[in-house]
Formats: C-alpha cells, structure tokens, sequence
C-alpha cells in the first residue's frame, strides 16, 4: 500500500467487487496522472496515439511510465522494445519511459484471477505513483477485468475512434435512415459505469475525450455526419471531441524502429523530414493542447 498524507490508500480500490479497501477520499494531487487509451474496438490507433502522448510528454521534461494491460497483443509493449533497441544499436539517445506490461492471470478460478490481476497492477502504480509525473495505461481492445480495471482509475480517458460508422456504434445506436442518434452504446455504457464508480469512490472525474483517428483528406459525406453525430452524442454523455491524426503511412512506418514524429528532427534517426512530416507533427502538438493537462499545454511548443 502507498502512504498518501498519513492515510492508507489504493488507487483501484471499489474499482470492482472484491477490490482492496482503503482510499483514500478527496481531490489528490501528490501523485502521478493516469492518462488511460481505451475502446473495445480494435485497430482504432490506440498504442500508436499511447506513443506519440508518452514521447510528447517526456520531450517537454515529464517523468512517464506505461502499463500495457493487453498482454497479448503488447503493441505499446513492442513499440517501447523497437525504441530501445534502435537506441541501443544506432547509439542514439532519445527519451524513454519504465514501461511494464501486465498479462492475465492463469489462476483456476475467475475470483483468484482476478484477485491476482488486482495486486499486480496495484504494485505496478504504487513503484510509479509518487515518482512520475504521468502514468500511461493501453488498455485492450475488448471488455477484460484489465481494461475495466484501467478505466476505473483513469482522470484522463482518450478514445482514438476510426472515422466511420463502424467504430461509432460502440459508443452510440443511429437511425440509418436520418443519422439521428438515438441512444448511448456498449462502450460508451462501460465508461458510465467506471465514472459513477470513480465519483463513489474518491469524488474525482474522468475527463474523457474521443479523438478522431485516421482522418481522411479530403470533405466527404460521411465525415460531415460522423462529425455532427459525434457533436451531439458528446453533449449528451459527456465527452469532449479531439483532433486525431490523419491516415498517413508515417505512422506505420515508426513503430518497427520505435520512433514517434517527435523524434524525426533527429538526425540519426534516418529518415527525412518532409512537409506532410511536419504536418503530422503538428497533429500531435495539437493533441497534447487539447488534453488540457495540467503544465503541459504552456509548454507543448517545445515538441
């Protein structure tokens, strides 16, 4: 347990039943901010926007870790591994996080599972809690006890959503004949539920903002509408609407050597700055600032 102003506290404590008990109330601000990626929808760019937040932050001076919570598929994981190791062999220096990735437990029963799921991730946030400044958590593109557990201690939730009615429907139900939103859907019910949690239990929000992912180019139709539903839909639940970043084949191309946009003004990093490379850059500028973290945004010129 960490000691937070002489009283026992657990992060994710109330976070699920049969969690640790002893958080601590009232509006904590000694400890780091949990910035969690989340969607159940898979492919939506959630480890790649994990990135270039991390790269951002630890560029303009924060102390950052990560916590991959999808064990399997340890996309911010290997992203992380590719940066060291392009480090390491090209003998670069460029600024990296303690990263950790937390698999599923293999205890025979779901109450032991998750009991040990619970205490590992519990003991990743306490090695990191009062000595980084941000604490970066991806969380699985499905509904786990991991991705529940992530979004349940989250103060910053991004939501990289694909442009199109495919990845819209996980957050709300349209009228296929008028593109009226008719009602909140399955995600956008799970962050419900871990925001009431989250207030039960220490009085705190989660400030969530559903970013834009895979833009295209060019004005079309069915941007326009998934444009003007998500407007709507995020003034009733509650959601704030980011710029993402657009579909270019730039940020594919980073993750085997590990590098984010950030990195590309250096010179060892060999690959040249072009000017869609510098558009790109400023789509995460432009991301960060609309985070609204606290000492970040005055400072996001530095990237």
């Amino acid at each position: 347990m960490i000691l937070m102003r002489g009283t026992m506290s657990n992060p994710i404590s109330g976070a699920i039943p049969n969690a640790p008990k002893g958080y601590a109330t009232g509006r904590v601000t000694d400890r780091a901010h949990f910035i969690v990626l989340g969607n159940e929808k898979g492919g939506s760019g959630k480890s790649t926007t994990a990135m270039h937040v991390v790269t951002s932050l630890l560029t303009i001076g924060h102390k950052v870790a990560t916590i991959d919570l999808d064990g399997r598929q340890r996309s911010l994981t290997r992203y992380m591994e590719n940066r060291k190791a392009f480090c390491e062999t090209n003998g670069v220096k460029l600024p990296c996080a303690d990263f950790h990735t937390l698999t599923l437990s293999e205890a025979p029963t779901k109450a032991d599972a998750e009991k040990e799921e619970i205490a590992a991730f519990q003991g990743l946030l306490d090695q990191h809690l009062h000595t980084k400044d941000f604490i970066v958590i991806d969380c699985p593109g499905s509904d786990t006890h991991l991705a529940r557990l992530g979004h349940s201690i989250a103060d910053t939730l991004i939501t990289p959503m694909n442009d199109s009615f495919v990845d819209f429907d996980l957050l709300g139900r349209i009228n296929p004949e008028t593109y009226e939103v008719l009602e909140p859907s399955l995600y956008a019910e799970l962050v419900w539920d871990s925001r009431k949690r989250r207030m039960m239990r220490d009085r705190r929000s989660i400030d969530w903002i559903v970013m834009r992912n895979r833009l295209q180019q060019f004005d079309a139709k069915n941007k326009q509408r998934v444009g003007e539903a998500l407007n709507i839909l995020s003034e009733r639940i509650g959601f704030r609407v980011a710029p993402g970043f657009n579909e270019r084949v730039i940020y594919r191309e980073l993750f085997p050597k590990g590098l984010t946009l950030l990195d590309l003004k250096n010179s060892n990093a060999g690959i040249k700055m072009s000017m869609s490379h510098v558009a790109a850059r400023n789509e995460v500028r432009e991301l960060l600032t609309c985070l609204e973290l606290e000492g970040v945004s005055d400072r996001s010129y530095m990237i």
